[in-house]
């Protein structure tokens, strides 16, 4: 048996064991916050889920999930990293985060962490955690959306449902609106930014660089401006990858770009350093701006589409 598989089925078997001595720890459980309200049934992927009226106790296993629970005003007892050792966010207040317990990475939860957490909800998605459903289903009711990307504002409309955050979720969705508009007028209009092409690049250790679709968390915010998108972007699907040889296809008016991993081995440093990117009309305008890629690739969510729409505004203005 592999190491994984190894990993897995100790803490699965150690899930089982402390679900069974849960049920003797009642003193314990009477000191932590109860969940409030009378439980109501939600729709999702996976089927209809009862949760509680006003959950109490919150456990988040992607991105877009904190984004949300922070955006409402809602601090999870645990969340997942990105990567070992990483901050829970780079771009949440810091002061939002205070006393969130780390239940492990978010390709792999520790499912026996979430348990000790005595969570009331636990909220992630179908595409991360779809192995790991049965499991988590008995440590508390578990509410999955399809995917994270460019589904994130309507996982957002149910995570505020679940969360009991109706009413602060139509004042987010109000300002993200506002915000859309200032920086289309930062374009100079809505005619202006229609005709105005703009394209984002993300250079990766270990892989081709990708230029962004329509189906992605910045595609969507893209779409959402109206502004012009390059003809080899604007189409249905994820990225179109490609070598620092063919960098010429990343032509736009304006170019954002980020770098996942050390910038000489993701090829950004010898690929803006090249020809064929100094070839680029966005480069010989100075509309190329290089952005923090924590937030623009996982700030999925409207406090993360929020500080990218700032950001915009003030590079574009």
């Amino acid at each position: 048996m592999s190491t994984i598989r190894t990993r897995r089925a100790a803490a699965l078997a150690a899930v089982a064991a402390l679900a069974l001595s849960a049920c003797g720890s009642d003193k314990e459980e009477e000191k932590k916050p109860k969940a409030g309200g009378d439980q109501r049934t939600v729709t999702t992927v996976m089927g209809d889920v009862k949760v509680p009226g006003t959950p109490k106790r919150v456990v988040v296993l992607d991105t877009d999930a904190l984004d949300s629970a922070v955006t409402l005003g809602v601090t999870p007892v645990g969340a997942v990293t990105a990567e070992g050792g990483a901050p829970l966010s780079t771009y949440l207040p810091e002061a939002k985060l205070k006393g969130i317990e780390k239940v492990g990475l978010i390709s792999e939860p520790n499912l026996e962490a979430i348990l000790g957490l005595k969570p009331d909800l636990i909220i992630s998605s179908k595409a991360r955690d779809e192995k790991n459903y049965d499991e988590l289903s008995k440590i508390a009711p578990t509410v999955f959306t399809e995917t994270t990307g460019p589904d994130w504002r309507k996982n957002f409309t149910l995570h505020a449902d679940v969360l009991g955050k109706k009413a602060e979720a139509e004042k987010v969705v109000a300002d993200y609106e506002k915000s859309i508009a200032e920086v289309t007028e930062a374009l100079g209009g809505a005619d202006e930014a229609a005709g105005t092409t703009v394209g984002f690049v993300r250079f990766l250790e270990g892989t081709d660089t990708r230029l962004y679709m329509n189906d992605t968390f910045i595609g969507s915010i893209l779409k959402d401006l109206k502004v012009g998108r390059p003809d080899n972007v604007d189409k249905t699907g994820f990225s179109l990858d490609v070598s620092p040889e063919r960098i010429n296809e990343a032509e736009a008016d304006v170019i954002f770009y980020s770098t996942y991993g050390d910038p000489a081995k993701a090829k950004e440093t010898s690929t803006t350093g090249g020809a064929l990117w100094k070839k680029l009309g966005a480069v010989k305008d100075g509309k190329t701006f290089k952005v923090d890629d924590n937030l623009w690739m996982l700030g999925i969510g409207y406090t993360g589409a929020g500080q990218i729409l700032d950001q915009m505004g003030e590079k574009l203005s």
